[in-house]
């Protein structure tokens, strides 16, 4: 069962650098191609920093940190209980998302964004983003479950 959590690990971080490599050799950078009219566009651009270019440049933060989270995640994911297959599933979509970017800085010392929502201002984004949000979202449902479960055995 344990080899399922990081088959699928592995085929988030493929299916992201895999778009990553698409985007950068198929779509110039600051181009803007529409995908779904008036929702999304795809936009080849870098980033150097973290969302809303927050620290953009800082790159010597950003090995430190990655490699940290990795580390903890890693860790987590084999203290975490084997029962508790929700908030395995979000250390894992976490630890997908970190590595996918982890690669584009460590390799090319940016990375690669291209997700634009056309009908709302919010940064550019990339799948290892998506990655990410989806963990975190995993972890505070799993919480609530947990919640809801010690209070119910109360």
């Amino acid at each position: 069962m344990q080899l399922i959590y990081w088959l699928l690990c592995a085929i988030l971080v493929i299916g992201d650098q895999g778009l990553k490599y698409y985007v950068t050799s198929n779509i110039a950078p600051m181009s803007v191609h529409e995908f779904i009219p008036g929702i999304l566009s795809i936009t080849h651009i870098t980033n150097t920093g973290a969302a809303w270019s927050m620290l953009e440049g800082k790159m010597m933060f950003f090995y430190l940190i990655t490699i940290i989270a990795v580390v903890v995640l890693v860790y987590l994911f084999i203290k975490a209980a084997k029962t508790e297959y929700m908030y395995r599933f979000a250390l894992i979509f976490l630890l997908a998302g970190t590595i996918g970017n982890a690669i584009d800085r460590f390799t090319r010392h940016f990375v690669v964004d291209m997700f634009n929502l056309d009908f709302m201002n919010f940064p550019i984004f990339n799948l290892a983003d998506t990655y990410i949000t989806i963990g975190v979202i995993l972890i505070i449902v799993s919480l609530f479950v947990q919640l809801a479960g010690e209070k119910n055995n109360k």
